[in-house]
């Protein structure tokens, strides 16, 4: 079993919305600080938008205004919602989080598999 399990993404058209879900499992007993990171073909992977143990964000410049993270402790979730999709933000889309695991004391930190994104025009 995952440890992150990612879903949500998918094909939409320029203009239009998507929300990308996060799930620990339950060999994770809480999420620390979060992170969404993306890759389109050809180029390097890059941080679009991070969440810290204080509540505190931060978005890639490219996506501010459009791109919103959170995260619901109760369900060990994190989410990226995502409005006003341009061809651009078309990538996969990697969850990347600090937690502690269950039976854990320290923070370690985890991927998910990736889910992709494709914004058409």
């Amino acid at each position: 079993q995952a440890l992150l399990e990612e879903s949500g993404g998918g094909l939409v058209q320029d203009g239009g919305s998507l929300r990308l879900s996060c799930v620990a499992s339950e060999n994770i007993a809480s999420i620390d600080a979060a992170n969404w990171f993306r890759q389109a073909p050809g180029k390097q992977r890059e941080l679009v938008a991070a969440l810290s143990n204080r509540g505190t964000t931060n978005y890639a410049d490219s996506v501010k205004g459009r791109f919103t993270i959170s995260k619901d402790s109760a369900k060990n979730t994190v989410f990226l919602q995502m409005n006003n999709l341009k061809p651009e933000d078309t990538a996969v889309y990697y969850c990347n989080v600090g937690a502690v695991p269950s039976g854990g004391y320290y923070v370690n930190e985890y991927w998910g598999q990736g889910t992709q994104v494709t914004v058409s025009s």
